[in-house]
This record gives structure tokens, sequence and C-alpha cells, in this order.
């Protein structure tokens, strides 16, 4: 793919080595750079110009104050150019005639003070600048600035890394588009992108979940011959995890491996959290076995993705030896395992287990957090042991914990397990006010146990906040619903909440069966 397509098609989409700084592209002839000169100062602008220099170098600020009214923007050019071999003081005077005059922050003198910074590899101030203005929104986010910087790149005696700290900038600021462009104007003119850049911009493609496009821009990588490195190859392989490529990823990390790179513990952790995502628990094991093996030591964060990968599965007897490995390698365990493990063991019913890790996490110092006493308040509610759960509700408190929507959603399910309706209709008052809301699943449990008592209105107030929240209600429980309220006399009530689920298009599960019903 020409890079010029690739840029096309990046656009289109919704949203080297350390040393090695750029590589002239053997591949194609590269554009020419161009050149524009500056005219050069003379009479009034020349005296003006040499005046201010002279007070700069001497750091004479309150007389270079008394000159701020006769800055023009032909003047600052020049005295930046004569100050180009000082970053430090061009740096100071690009701050100050920015507070006298912010017009003169333009693309102009921006490119000029990234020229100057870059080339005395101040890459931090450099970015700040660019950072600043660019959040200014002052600067075109286009092809502008890149033009300032090509045509006075020459005048300003500069350093190829400038191109690189815009593309980086871009990159970290996760400006996908401008990245990618600033890569194929910087490849027209023979220049590349340090790999160190390039995998800023993979890492920022796969925080923004668009692994496609980071495969994408791997493979523009390859075909400009930029060397990568054991980071671009962990990005790489966690791309193809996320878009569900799994040979693909155990291809890229065996490429890695033919190249010499030695995997590190994210390698192996990237194509671990995988297979579990896969359900594939068996190579998800073997290839913690085989990192071992190969003198890479586990961290929490591999035996926290088998353990989830396990419970997620129902495996507890499997997850708790992975448990038990991991102390025994002397890996403390966190509040992710805990959780993890917690969550496990309430989904199976088994309270007395996720009692005891709650239990072990106190005595081990090991802070339980929200979501530790959702997956226990959720656990014993779902047995219908609510006193317990209260108890549970109350210690937040005490431990400076605010209840949230999981919390209150499993103290509404243990009322209705206990066919408590109006506590229940109770406590989702109470998650409202709070600001919480429940979700699909506990509205239409809260729905069919305030039916079931023949709480008709409670049913209609809940089957409205579905509707304003777009969330379907149960068909069954939805014909529930009409019956009681068309024996109660309410058949245009019936209708009328018919015509608002037509109206909203919301569609029912088995609607049909409930239409017969009205």
């Amino acid at each position: 793919m020409h890079f010029r397509r690739f840029s096309t098609l990046i656009n289109q989409t919704p949203l080297t080595s350390s040393t090695q700084l750029f590589t002239k592209n053997k591949n194609f002839n590269p554009s020419p750079l161009p050149h524009r000169t500056i005219q050069d100062p003379k009479g009034q602008d020349l005296d003006f110009v040499n005046v201010a220099y002279s007070h700069l170098i001497h750091s004479d600020w309150p007389k270079l104050d008394k000159l701020a009214p006769g800055l023009s923007l032909f003047r600052v050019k020049h005295i930046l150019l004569k100050l180009r071999n000082d970053h430090f003081l061009s740096f100071k005077f690009f701050k100050w005639f920015g507070v006298k005059n912010p017009s003169f922050r333009n693309v102009e003198t921006l490119s000029m003070i990234l020229h100057i910074l870059s080339k005395h590899r101040k890459f931090k101030s450099a970015e700040g600048v660019l950072r600043e203005v660019l959040d200014s929104g002052s600067v075109n986010f286009g092809s502008e600035l890149f033009e300032a910087l090509v045509y006075s790149y020459r005048v300003c005696d500069s350093s190829p890394r400038v191109f690189d700290l815009v593309f980086k900038t871009y990159a970290h600021l996760r400006k996908i588009r401008n990245a990618t462009d600033v890569f194929c104007w910087m490849k027209n003119y023979g220049f590349l992108p340090t790999v160190e850049s390039c995998n800023a911009l993979l890492s920022s493609l796969i925080k923004l979940s668009r692994g496609d496009i980071a495969v994408r821009f791997y493979k523009e990588m390859q075909r400009s011959r930029i060397s990568s490195n054991v980071y671009t190859f962990n990005m790489v392989v966690a791309a193809y995890c996320k878009l569900g490529k799994l040979e693909k990823a155990v291809a890229v990390f065996k490429e890695m491996e033919s190249l010499g790179f030695n995997p590190t513990v994210a390698s192996y952790n990237t194509l671990i959290d995988g297979y579990c995502k896969k359900e594939l628990l068996s190579s998800a094991l073997k290839l913690k076995d085989l990192m071992v093996r190969n003198g890479v030591q586990p961290s929490d964060i591999t035996y926290n993705t088998l353990i989830h990968g396990l419970c997620k599965e129902g495996k507890l007897l499997e997850a708790n030896k992975v448990f038990n490995e991991m102390r025994g390698v002397n890996v403390t365990p966190t509040t992710v395992t805990y959780n993890t493990l917690i969550t496990g063991y309430c989904q199976v019913g088994n309270n007395d287990m996720a009692g005891r890790l709650f239990e072990e996490m106190s005595r081990n110092e090991i802070k339980a957090d929200i979501l530790t006493y959702n997956a226990l308040i959720l656990g014993l509610c779902k047995e219908g042991m609510t006193k317990k759960a209260a108890y549970l509700v109350k210690e937040l408190d005490r431990k400076k914990l605010v209840p949230n929507s999981s919390t209150f959603s499993a103290l509404i399910i243990g009322q209705c397990a206990r066919k408590d309706s109006e506590r229940a209709y109770q406590l989702y008052k109470s998650m409202i006010r709070s600001g919480c809301h429940p979700n699909e699943s506990t509205l239409n449990m809260l729905m069919s146990a305030l039916c079931g008592n023949e709480d008709y209105n409670g049913g209609v107030q809940i089957l409205r906040e579905m509707l304003d929240r777009g969330i379907a209600p149960n068909s069954i429980t939805l014909t529930v619903l009409y019956e009681g309220l068309r024996l109660g006399g309410k058949d245009e009530l019936v209708l009328k909440l018919s015509k608002e689920i037509d109206d909203k298009h919301i569609l029912v599960k088995d609607s049909e069966r409930v239409e017969k019903n009205i």
C-alpha cells in the first residue's frame, strides 16, 4: 500500500532504534525539501533587532519590556533567528512575546521555536509548547504547521527530529488523523520517524480500541523498513488479541522470538489474556509454564488474568490452584486477585468460601474496595441472606466507600428473592435519589416482583423508567402487568402503555404473545 493510500485509509476510518533518528527511504525518490528565505532586516528594523538581542543576552528584561510596543512579527522572527543557538534564551523570549502580544504566537514563530528546541534535543519543552498551542486552537491542525516547519527548516539550521516531535506529540494527544498525515508527509520528503514515536501511535490506537488501524500502521512500518522493538511487537500482539485474531497474535509473538527479541512479561501476559478471552484456558496455562521455563517470572497480572479466566468458566478448583501457586512463588495477591475469586465463589453460591477469602484479605492488610463488597452483598442477597448483606452495607460507611449502582441492584435482587417487593421498591427509589440507575436485569426483576405482589402501579412506574431509558421489558412480566391492570379496569392505561412502547420503537421479545393478551 503506497503511503498516500495508507493516509486516505486512516482518514476515512471513524474514529528504528533509539539511536537511529531518521532514515532516507530508498524505495522511492523523495521530494526535495523546499526552502524559503526571510528578508534581512534593514534600517529601524535592524536597529530594533540588535538592541532587543543585546537586552536579551544581558537578561535586561525591564529594558526589553519598554521595547514591547515596537514589536512586529517581522522583528520577532529575526530575534528568534539570532537566538537560535541559545535554546534557553529562545524559549524565554518565546514565552515573553506570547504574553506581550499573543498574536505573534502564530504558525511561523511556533515552527521556529520547535526547530530551535529540537535541534538542542529539548524534546519535552518542545512538546510542551506544541501541546499548549494546539490546545489553544490558535494553530491549524492540518498541513499549515507542517508546511511552516518545512519552509523554515533550512533557515533555522534545524534537525530532522523536529518532524518526529510533531508526529509523536499528535500520537500522544491521540489525534490519529493528524499523526498519520504527518507520517505520510515526512515520508514524502524521505524522512521516517523513530520506532519510539511509532510505538506512541500504536499505544494510542490500542487505548482507543482501534486495533484495526494499529495493525495497518504496523504493516506500513514494515513497508517503510522502520525496525520494530519488543514494545512494538507487544502492542501488535495486543491489537490482534483485541480483534480476536489469536492465530495472528501468536504468529507475531513467534516472529518476535525469531528476530532475536526476548519476550517480556508483558508479551506473555498479553497473549495469555488473549487465550483466556477465547476460553482456551489450557493454552493459557501452558504459556504461563513456558514463560517460567524461559526464565520470565510471572507477575500478579499473569496470575490475575488466569484466575479471572478460570472463574469465568466456573473452574474454581483450578483457579484456587493457580492462587496457591501465586502465593507459593511469592507473588503477592492484590485486591483484584481476591475480588476475582470472591466473585467466582459467590456466583456458584459458595458464600462461605467467599467470606473466608474476605477475612484473609483483612488479615493480609489488602484493602477491600467497593467491588469486593458488591460481590459479597450480591452473593448473600441471591441466597436471601439480606440481614448479613445489610451489615456489609453499614460497613461501607466505616470504610468510606460509596455504594454504587451494583450495590443497590444487589440489595434489590435480595429483596425480590425474599418476595418483599415493597422493600425492593423503596431501595429502588433510594437508588434513584442517590444518582444511580439499575440495569435491565434488575428492572425486569423488580417489575416482576411488584406484579407478583399485585402492585401494578409500582410496576407501571418501573415500566416507564425502562421505556425512558430505552430498555425492553420482559414479555412475560409485561403480560402479567397488562392482565393485572385490565382486571383493575385500567384498559385505557394498557393501550396507552402499549402505544408508548410502539412510539419509542422498543422491541419486546415474544411481543405477539403480549399483544394477544391486551
